[in-house]
């Protein structure tokens, strides 16, 4: 297979390195980087040392720089496009896809920020506005870029519509050491990817409070409560919330050391401020920036959140950590099934 990755940063490259490494598969995989500087230093070092430094790059690895016209005119020859983009550039991006005839998959995870006072929206839903045609979906699921790069083993979702758009990503990306499970429940596999990086906010937190593990079980169970409620809402089957990109993702955010979103909540338990938190990670954290969207769209649909609530309020400023756990903790009793 011919596969383009649109993006520079962790996630892309490390897909990238995952999908050249495949000797047995024969692709032929092309890395873009929108930055011509980054991709010169890239090209030259044969590694992605801003954002994924270490994992080297195999020797079938292309990595372009060409002006966005000159990569939107050679994608008919690419079996499969892959948007490596934050939530906040997936929009443009997928615009200037919208002709695109091969199968076109995104890896950001997270709601868009509200536009206009309008409810913030899922990779999905931006696609259905902004380019209805495509053949698309989402490669999601429980994963770090630095083991993916390092050829350790991780299980994914592609979760598309169309079957294809399915069969290409398994056939791109299942390897040895990457597994890919398809699915067709996208707003389930696009819900759980979104809310479970809140969530992890929420779970550092209650790791740097040292509340102990009785509490951070208690969080992810009732995390995953509220994530689960809102898929429904959303249309998505119970049961993918069960699944890798659901229970699997949430608890890998929530637990695991390379969780970005889980070490903007520990730095905020030992004081620091939202900035210098994000500003230490040096990455974008979406739960940061997707919080109140999920919030905002959950409370359109009637859907009680407590949770995510509580980390908006952390992130705004309007509560302190230990506040936060006392709202949790002060709610009156419920039903489990509530």
């Amino acid at each position: 297979m011919k596969i383009i990755v649109l993006g520079g940063g962790a996630w892309g490259s490390a897909l990238a390195i995952s999908a050249s490494r495949d000797v047995s598969a024969s692709h032929a995989v092309t890395l873009w980087v929108r930055d011509g500087l980054q991709a010169s230093a890239m090209a030259a070092l044969r590694e992605n040392r801003r954002y994924l430094p270490g994992p080297q790059f195999p020797a079938g690895l292309r990595v372009s720089a060409d002006t966005v016209p000159s990569v939107l005119g050679t994608l008919a020859q690419y079996d499969l496009v892959i948007v490596a983009s934050p939530m906040a550039g997936l929009r443009g991006l997928l615009s200037q896809l919208a002709s695109c005839g091969s199968p076109v998959a995104w890896l950001c995870k997270g709601f868009e920020v509200s536009r206009d006072c309008a409810p913030g929206l899922l990779g999905h839903e931006v696609q259905c506005q902004v380019a209805p045609g495509l053949r698309a979906g989402v490669l999601s699921g429980p994963s770090f870029a630095q083991e993916v790069a390092l050829g350790q083993p991780t299980a994914l979702v592609a979760a598309s519509v169309h079957a294809d758009v399915r069969d290409a990503l398994v056939a791109g990306f299942h390897s040895s050491t990457l597994r890919v499970y398809a699915n067709d429940d996208v707003v389930g596999v696009e819900v759980g990817g979104a809310v479970k990086n809140v969530l992890a906010i929420a779970t550092g937190l209650c790791d740097g409070l040292q509340l102990g593990l009785n509490a951070r079980a208690a969080l992810i169970t009732r995390g995953l409560a509220e994530m689960t409620r809102l898929g429904l809402a959303l249309g998505a089957k119970a049961e993918t919330f069960m699944g890798l990109s659901g229970l699997g993702d949430l608890v890998l955010t929530a637990t695991g050391d390379l969780s970005r979103n889980r070490r903007v909540g520990l730095a905020l338990a030992q004081g620091k401020t939202l900035d210098q938190a994000v500003q230490a990670l040096g990455h974008v954290a979406e739960g940061v920036y997707c919080a109140r969207t999920v919030v905002q769209r959950a409370q359109s649909l009637g859907i009680d959140m407590p949770i995510a609530r509580c980390v908006v309020q952390l992130l705004d400023g309007r509560i302190r950590p230990d506040q936060a756990v006392a709202a949790l903790m002060g709610r009156d009793p419920a039903s489990e099934g509530a």
